[in-house]
């Protein structure tokens, strides 16, 4: 097993009401999220390449998985620029914990905010 070529596969964010955290990942990243039910569990997909070496994710609602604002945090690719994302998440029902901020020079920039679940999320974009 050779991790050091992504260490990261696969994230779970979960969600109380899918229909409401569906919308706002939808909107404040402007895509289209598909949903599935696996294993029992209510899964709406983020677009992704997952399975090309590629990290995929998805939100997910089960009696296994309760949102949280400690513990891991997961960082989501907000590329070209972190604050057109960071625009769209208190007018879509989120809280900014954290707006952009540069983490070293040519590292990009970060930011944090509680989804419309309770969730701690964060942000990273190059520019």
């Amino acid at each position: 097993m050779n991790i050091s070529e992504n260490c990261l596969n696969w994230f779970e964010i979960p969600v109380e009401n899918m229909d409401r955290a569906k919308q706002f990942y939808q909107r404040i990243f402007g895509i289209e999220m598909n949903e599935q039910t696996i294993m029992g569990m209510q899964m709406t997909f983020f677009p992704s390449e997952h399975g090309n070496g590629k990290v995929g994710g998805a939100l997910v609602k089960s009696d296994l998985h309760k949102s949280n604002t400690e513990g891991v945090l997961v960082y989501l690719n907000a590329n070209p620029d972190v604050s057109l994302v960071l625009e769209r998440i208190e007018e879509e029902g989120g809280v900014v914990l954290m707006y952009k901020t540069m983490l070293t020079p040519g590292a990009g920039f970060v930011a944090t905010f509680l989804d419309t679940e309770g969730n701690r999320i964060a942000l990273h974009s190059s520019y």
